[in-house]
């Protein structure tokens, strides 16, 4: 089902950025095993990553909302990345990882391999089940809550996990989606000069 809507997508890409449609990152999942995550290629061939990992380790260290890179405007994206980040389409190939086992529908997000090793002892509960495509912090916030609040969502999914919530949880993914969409079109369209950097408004954790 999902198939001509993939296809679309690596057309597009194709069309508007040179290089690969697929983008491969070693990603840490259940008990911190590693595997190949699979996403649609959003960034320009040689884009900087250490610019991401700096601003991972700020989110982790403070009480700021978990914002990505891309909604102050980041000149790295192609054309529609921010877009196909935004709608979670650039997500989609993660159904190979799910038929691999590696992934599930729903559970917390697998994280870098980095962010993993600056994780607390606690925190690590989250790796207790499969990573998944949307999840508890997925639809309660996600870009709006903090790093710790992302922490705790995920743990008290694994501590309560049911049928009922993950049928739940897929069923509001597309509204979250729809309400992410809204905030990256506020910040910029597909082919706008990235805004300048605004600061943050901190949260708090519940």
């Amino acid at each position: 089902m999902l198939l001509p809507l993939m296809v679309f997508v690596a057309l597009v890409i194709r069309m508007v950025s040179p290089g690969p449609v697929l983008f491969k990152q070693e990603r840490i999942g259940y008990r911190g095993k590693r595997f190949m995550c699979l996403k649609f290629r959003t960034m320009l061939v040689g884009a900087d990553t250490t610019v991401h990992e700096g601003h991972l380790k700020r989110l982790m260290s403070s009480n700021l909302p978990m914002a990505k890179m891309d909604m102050q405007g980041d000149r790295r994206l192609i054309p529609f990345g921010s877009l196909l980040r935004s709608s979670g389409l650039d997500e989609l190939p993660q159904i190979i990882n799910v038929l691999c086992g590696e992934m599930s529908l729903v559970g917390p997000r697998p994280c870098l391999a980095y962010e993993y090793d600056n994780y607390l002892p606690w925190q690590k509960e989250r790796f207790e089940t499969l990573p998944g495509l949307t999840g508890l912090w997925q639809v309660s916030g996600k870009n709006r809550t903090t790093f710790i609040g992302m922490v705790q969502l995920d743990v008290a999914y694994v501590r309560n996990m049911t049928l009922w919530q993950d049928c739940m949880i897929i069923l509001k993914t597309i509204p979250a989606l729809i309400v992410q969409m809204k905030d990256s079109l506020k910040k910029e369209s597909p082919f706008s000069r990235p805004a300048q950097p605004k600061p943050f408004v901190s949260a708090r954790v519940y």
